[in-house]
């Protein structure tokens, strides 16, 4: 079987700070670990030297509403030069007051942590289409908001029903017209935890969206990839599926 059209890319998202907003895009650029710039920044726990020691938004909600800003070249590259807090303060990302703010919210001290592979839960790429999106907020009553759900890429598929995204179970997504856009290999479904339940503009948690992903889907919603191809994305760009690697 070969490439098979499912749609287009409806949305682009980085989050430079694990757990902190993210930056919604028109364009980005898929290297072999995810796009460039995606969670490359998190807050590690002091102290805690466990198997996930990162600070995130299931533990301290409010941590989603931190704006990750870049008001001057930065060193990095695509790392973020400052962080805005919920209050309007701009501190800098690797200043002793923007851990200082942080602890005071944590209750526990924290530190940030540069990894240049970047910091991800379980795959470097993830995905979602709108219409999953869509019956997920239905099913819990709540507006349609694909920021609850954390992509980086959305997808708008050519077939409006939801869940879809089960049948590119194990195959390959590619981007662009010529065969040799940038691709990913679907690995596993996402598994989902409270924050989804957060307002992405006031973190008030909605317990029920979580419930419903729960209720409806067994708590697996979207999809993680690895990446097989580097290139770059861009809104508006044909999907394609197919069941190997071309």
């Amino acid at each position: 079987m070969g490439e098979i059209r499912v749609g287009e890319i409806a949305s682009l998202f980085r989050y430079p700070v694990k757990s902190m907003r993210g930056e919604l895009l028109q364009s980005a650029e898929l290297g072999w670990h995810g796009l460039e710039g995606d969670r490359r920044l998190a807050l590690r726990r002091a102290g805690d030297h466990g198997g996930v020691p990162w600070l995130t938004a299931s533990t301290l909600g409010e941590l989603i509403l931190f704006t990750p800003v870049m008001r001057e070249p930065s060193a990095g590259g695509d790392l973020p030069t400052h962080i805005r807090i919920p209050e309007g303060e701009e501190l800098p990302v690797f200043g002793e007051d923007l851990v200082a703010e942080v602890r005071r919210r944590y209750g526990q001290p924290v530190e940030m942590i540069h990894l240049k592979r970047g910091i991800f839960d379980d795959a470097s790429v993830s995905v979602i289409t709108s219409a999953t999106v869509d019956e997920i907020c239905r099913a819990s009553a709540q507006p349609s908001e694909v920021r609850r759900f954390r992509p980086n890429i959305l997808i708008r598929t050519l077939r409006s029903h939801a869940f879809q995204e089960d049948e590119w179970m194990g195959g390959v997504l590619s981007f662009g017209e010529d065969g040799e856009g940038p691709a990913i290999s679907v690995t596993h479904h996402d598994e989902r935890c409270s924050v989804v339940s957060l307002d992405p503009d006031s973190a008030r948690p909605a317990p029920e969206v979580l419930k419903a992903v729960v209720r409806v889907r067994d708590n697996k919603v979207g999809l993680y990839a690895t990446v097989t191809r580097q290139g770059p994305l861009a809104v508006g760009q044909p999907v394609f599926w197919s069941a190997t690697a071309s």
